[in-house]
């Protein structure tokens, strides 16, 4: 007749087993705990070590805009990636207000950042996500916006039109 052994229990781990399985655990955890805080410190610091200079950029002669209109322009974002394609492309609405002096609002509402549209009938920029209005030198008008649409700096340089644009976010 064949006895039968009872089966292992939790008594029977030995301790140097309970502190192999423990250490294991704790290094199985700070690898973990490692792999999600890289990107994270990569996230915070990256603005503080990958900065792009502002730059210069034309968006047409100054003989090409008729004061008191409004006109959205394109340029070449100034920090693209190599694979960025069509998206290193952007735009902004360029307002001449006099012979000699620009203005330029970026496209995105400073709400939730949806492009606002500009309606030359009613001299007023509107946000159609969630109706934004400003007013043509960009101030607030009504809806949720809680402030003036974000300009850029503009200049005229040898018979052109400049705006400098800067790396997100526009401030």
């Amino acid at each position: 007749m064949a006895t039968e052994t009872p089966p292992p229990s939790n008594e029977a781990l030995s301790p140097e087993r309970r502190v192999f399985i423990t250490k294991v655990s704790m290094v199985a955890m700070g690898l973990v705990s490692l792999l999600v805080a890289v990107p994270i410190v990569g996230f915070l610091i990256g603005p503080l070590v990958r900065r792009f200079p502002d730059v210069w950029r034309s968006v047409g002669s100054v003989d090409s805009f008729k004061i008191g209109q409004t006109v959205k322009v394109s340029f070449r974002d100034p920090s693209p990636l190599a694979w960025a394609g069509v998206t290193a492309e952007t735009a902004a609405w360029l307002r001449r207000i006099s012979a000699n002096e620009f203005m330029a609002f970026a496209m995105n509402c400073t709400h939730l950042g949806c492009p606002v549209r500009w309606l030359p009938d009613a001299n007023l920029f509107m946000c159609p996500c969630h109706g934004g209005v400003y007013y043509s030198d960009g101030r607030v008008a009504g809806g949720p916006p809680p402030r003036a649409l974000f300009t850029y700096p503009v200049r005229i340089n040898n018979g052109l039109v400049e705006i400098q644009t800067s790396a997100i976010p526009i401030g």
